[in-house]
């Protein structure tokens, strides 16, 4: 069998199974007291995306979302474009801050450059910022002032200011990030735990109490889907994903059930990536799905399940 009949025998084999795992993933969550004051914010990443920055959010637009998650833009002409282009569009944003360099300090004052401009000189009040905190290397007291400066800028300017539970990030394992917070009263949570589940080769099965935790610190989502030896499943709509579908929407359900009960802002961005987070077939590189279409497909599925 050539590639093309390999490929068109799998879209079909996957065709005829979704209907079925997406109507059980994406069935309406029983009724809950809700605050009228909840809202849900749906976002699309640009991340693997190969056009203009124009032909992004006018693709984010068409499809539904109701904004993006991007970097901070370091440059002014950078900043205007992108702020043109919201407005243009009629977009919500979320930002990415982080640092780079591998010593303490230099990542430290790299990263306050970052979030403070995106948190004080956007034209455009961002939904959060979702950080990209430190690295897994940098000691607990360290990794303490990424906080402690997020916390009193959220403060000041009353922007959501999450800490991702990402690997090589500050927050990358369970455990660890069960430390920051049961010391660290303030730390405010973006919850990517396909992170998790690839760091301790589980569904997290044997963590429950310090998910449970996590939990309750989550301001912001990452909506990918990860499994014991993967931040990311190839296609979340082929049936034999079904169980880490299961397990990562049991998570979200209560994340948006206190958020409902609150009356708060939820923000959830799709999150599945382009290679190499993207399995491929070997030698061509073909990935084994469309990633824009999966991130669409995970959207239309939040939406449904949990908009009010």
């Amino acid at each position: 069998m050539n590639r093309r009949n390999f490929l068109q025998t799998v879209g079909t084999a996957a065709t005829a199974v979704q209907l079925s795992t997406t109507a059980a993933a994406s069935s309406i969550l029983p009724n809950i007291h809700m605050n009228n004051n909840f809202k849900l914010k749906l976002l699309a990443t640009n991340w693997g995306f190969n056009g203009t920055l124009d032909e992004y959010c006018t693709k984010v637009k068409k499809d539904g979302y109701d904004g993006i998650e991007i970097w901070w833009p370091l440059e002014k002409k950078g900043q205007d474009q992108l702020f043109s282009l919201l407005k243009k569009h009629e977009l919500e944003v979320g930002f990415l801050c982080a640092g780079s360099d591998s010593n303490y300090k230099k990542h430290f004052d790299q990263f306050v450059q970052m979030i403070d401009a995106a948190a004080n000189e956007s034209i455009q009040r961002p939904l959060y910022i979702n950080c990209h905190s430190g690295r897994d290397y940098f000691t607990y007291e360290e990794g303490k002032t990424f906080i402690s400066h997020t916390s009193a800028l959220a403060k000041s300017t009353g922007i959501k200011i999450c800490h991702e539970t990402h690997r090589s990030r500050l927050l990358y394992a369970a455990p660890v990030a069960r430390h920051y917070m049961e010391t660290i009263p303030e730390l405010r949570i973006t919850f990517d735990v396909s992170h998790w589940c690839n760091v301790h080769e589980s569904l997290l099965e044997d963590q429950q109490e310090t998910v449970n935790l996590s939990l309750q610190r989550v301001d912001h989502i990452h909506a990918r889907v990860g499994h014991a030896e993967g931040p990311q499943v190839n296609d979340p709509r082929a049936p034999e994903w079904d169980h880490a579908v299961k397990a990562h929407l049991a998570w979200w359900d209560k994340v948006v059930e206190l958020k409902k009960q609150k009356g708060d802002v939820l923000t959830i961005l799709t999150e599945f990536g382009p290679p190499d987070y993207m399995p491929t077939l070997p030698y061509t590189r073909q990935p084994l799905a469309d990633q824009w279409a999966v991130n669409v497909h995970m959207m239309q599925m939040i939406r449904n399940r949990y908009q009010p």
